[in-house]
């Protein structure tokens, strides 16, 4: 299958703007001369990690934390954004230990995932974090964050959990169960 080479940018332009977000517009010339305009989060060229935590007793490390998108507490896998300067890698332990008190000496990629490429350009790396240590860091967090420890023997029953919804933390659950039943095996 040829690649094709993606649209000509004729014009971008900045529509709205809160503190957190910036909406852009490109009209675009597609390679058979139809022109659209798309809307895009405008790239702020920060991306961000999601760990899936893995304690010595077979335990998942999940937390609970509120979501303001659904009106509610989710359940999910820490994450966050890789600030200026870091490796994903260093991001990833930072998070650890600002959302559930824990280092990781070990830290195995599992894939990099974008969440909707029609309209976000931001990319979030997964990881299987294990060999946890205790440490604390102060996070960003404006409430303690629950931690709930679950057997990863029960692990496939997340998927039909109420409140494990994030597809991000679905495709990181699933992806650290082929990986670490292929490394238990």
């Amino acid at each position: 299958m040829a690649v094709k080479q993606p649209p000509q940018i004729l014009a971008k332009d900045t529509v709205a703007r809160s503190k957190l977000f910036a909406i852009e517009s490109l009209d675009l010339r597609f390679s058979n001369g139809v022109e659209r305009t798309y809307e895009r989060m405008k790239p702020t060229g920060r991306n961000a990690v999601m760990m899936v935590p893995v304690t010595k007793d077979g335990d998942l490390l999940l937390i609970r934390e509120y979501g303001a998108g659904t009106e509610n507490y989710e359940l999910g896998f820490p994450k966050g954004l890789i600030d200026p300067g870091e490796t994903p890698e260093v991001a990833a332990v930072r998070e650890l230990k600002e959302e559930i008190g824990f280092g990781a000496n070990k830290l195995t990629t599992l894939k990099e995932v974008i969440l909707a490429p029609s309209y976000f350009s931001s990319r979030m790396t997964l990881f299987i974090a294990e060999d946890l240590y205790s440490e604390k860091l102060e996070g960003d967090e404006p409430e303690p964050l629950d931690i709930v420890r679950w057997p990863i023997s029960q692990a496939e029953e997340l998927l039909t959990h109420l409140d494990f919804s994030e597809a991000r933390c679905i495709t990181a659950l699933l992806l650290a169960l082929k990986v670490l039943n292929t490394s238990q095996a």
